[in-house]
């Protein structure tokens, strides 16, 4: 049995039909296209005049893209949103989710697989490729806000936030907690140091 050939690659605008595929593969208007943490409903409408998808495209566009594909055997399988903390209006503003120190950090904020490659190992070479992305942009650090299930069921609509286990898996360590809950768990601020 040949072994898999995992590829990590930031979400230019020559891949993201890849993208879509993982995250909106019927391209339905009003699906998911990763945009809620990114850009306030204004700037959504500015970018995309209505539509979603032209403003996810206009955000691939960006020098620093919004996150990252990663592909199993050439196929695109999983989807990271990762950037630095500041440009993330939803994080910078947030409430519930405070910076622990001053270190420019970059975020986790959105982990998804596609549709028949759940549970085939995608999150590791996805999280890793990830924090490679942030790296190769200088990031100091990588940070993620996962749930901690501490053994209780999970509710799979919110998986789309990681748990500590796989974050822990990918070098992660605890450096705090939120104030946000998800499907009433706590949710960790969890860090991988680079360089």
């Amino acid at each position: 049995m040949a072994t898999p050939q995992w590829e990590t690659h930031p979400v230019t605008p020559s891949r993201f039909d890849d993208f879509a595929d993982v995250v909106n593969p019927n391209r339905r208007a009003t699906h998911c296209w990763c945009l809620s943490h990114r850009l306030r409903a204004q700037e959504i409408e500015e970018l995309g005049q209505g539509s979603r998808e032209e403003a996810a495209r206009r955000l691939c566009a960006r020098r620093n893209p919004p996150g990252v594909v990663t592909y199993l055997d050439g196929t695109p399988v999983g989807w990271c949103n990762v950037g630095a903390r500041s440009d993330i209006p939803r994080l910078v503003h947030s409430t519930k989710i405070h910076p622990v120190d001053d270190l420019p950090v970059w975020s986790i904020i959105c982990v998804v697989v596609r549709g028949g490659h759940r549970k085939k190992g995608v999150t590791r070479p996805l999280i890793e490729g990830a924090v490679e992305y942030a790296a190769s942009r200088g990031a100091p650090a990588v940070e993620a806000y996962p749930v901690d299930p501490g053994g209780k069921r999970m509710d799979l609509t919110m998986a789309f936030v990681g748990t500590r286990a796989m974050f822990e898996k990918a070098g992660f360590e605890v450096v705090g907690e939120t104030d946000a809950v998800a499907s009433k768990m706590p949710r960790l601020v969890m860090r991988r140091m680079l360089g």
